[in-house]
Parts: C-alpha cells; structure tokens; sequence
C-alpha cells in the first residue's frame, strides 16, 4: 500500500466561493449609472411618448419610468441578498463572473484589477456627459424609428463610455470583495488557538 504525503508550503489554496460573494459593488454602480441614464432621458422619453409617438399623459410617462426604478431596484437588491446569502450558507454552488480562481494567479490579483478600476474609471470619466448624452440621442433615434439620426460618433461614444464604465465596476467590486475576503480571512487566523 502506496501512501502519499504532502506538506503545507504555506500558501493557502484560492477558492472563487466564499463570503462576500462577488457582486454587490458592481450590482450599486450598476444601478446608479441606471438611475442616472433615465433621469438623463427622461425629458426626452416623456416629449417622445406624450407629444409625438403615443400621445400618453406626461404623468404617466414619469410614473411609467419611476415604476420601472423602483423594480429595477427591488430586483436588484432581492438578487444580491439571495447571493450573499447562498456564500454565507455555502450553498453557492455556481461561479458568477469570468475571473475563475485558476485564471489569475494570486499574486496579480491586485494590479489586475487596480489597473481596471484606474484606467476604466478614468475613461467613464473623461467620456461620463459624451456617452450620456449618445444614449439619450439613441434613445430618441430609436423610439421614433429614425434610424438615419443615428450617429456613428455616438453610438462609439455610447460603446466606450458604458464598456469603460463596466470594466471600472467589475473591478472595482473584484478588488473591494477580495480586499474584504483578505481581511476575514486573516482575522479568523489571528482569532484561531495556537497549536
């Protein structure tokens, strides 16, 4: 009988589980950047609807879209709750995102995602009033079906904004829950009897 033993070098093995689950940082900038596009576009989707497409109350228009805020925030909320809470009964037996653990050696975590957070922020940033006000013309483009307004300057502006934006937020929510994970981890060490 062949028996095999390993020691421990000391490195602790990564595991993409655990508590705080990923998610909830990107999950707020998520919702804000939503709150902030349809306060953005609401005087226009209200003149659309209520003057030139649909001819619909004004009132209803915005009651329509503060409708729409509110479930896209109980949504939200709901489904981070129920993720936070499969991480902290274990019971998450599926990986969120496409940065597995066996993809990014851990001691490159940091500057990954640094790098993500400073380069992504700083480009949603330069492009934050461009790619806005690209949505809010698509917006319009696209409820009256002129498709011939659309510009190919904001449409790419719209692209790079809203992909710098998602980069900057997976990142930074990345960064924010391993930074926390770290943490716990190394209080539950300090906190463990010594042996």
């Amino acid at each position: 009988m062949d028996t095999h033993v390993t020691t421990s070098t000391g490195t602790r093995p990564r595991r993409e589980g655990g508590f705080p689950a990923y998610g909830p940082v990107d999950a707020a900038l998520g919702y804000w950047l939503f709150y902030v596009v349809v306060d953005r576009a609401t005087p226009t989707v209200v003149e659309l609807f209520a003057e030139r497409v649909l001819e619909v109350s004004p009132t209803l228009v915005r009651l329509g879209l503060a409708a729409v805020l509110w479930f896209v925030l109980a949504v939200t909320v709901l489904d981070q709750l129920r993720t936070q809470f499969d991480a902290l009964t274990g019971r998450s037996g599926r990986r969120r995102g496409f940065v597995a653990g066996h993809l990014l050696p851990a001691q490159y975590w940091l500057l990954v995602f640094g790098l993500g957070v400073a380069l992504g922020g700083a480009t949603a940033l330069v492009t934050f009033e461009v790619g806005l006000d690209g949505a809010v013309t698509l917006i319009e483009s696209v409820a009256t079906l002129d498709v011939a307004a659309i510009l190919l300057l904001d449409v790419v502006a719209v692209v790079v904004f809203f992909g710098s934006f998602a980069v900057a937020s997976f990142s930074l929510d990345r960064l924010t829950v391993r930074v926390i994970r770290e943490l716990l981890t190394e209080g539950r060490e300090s906190a463990a009897p010594k042996r």
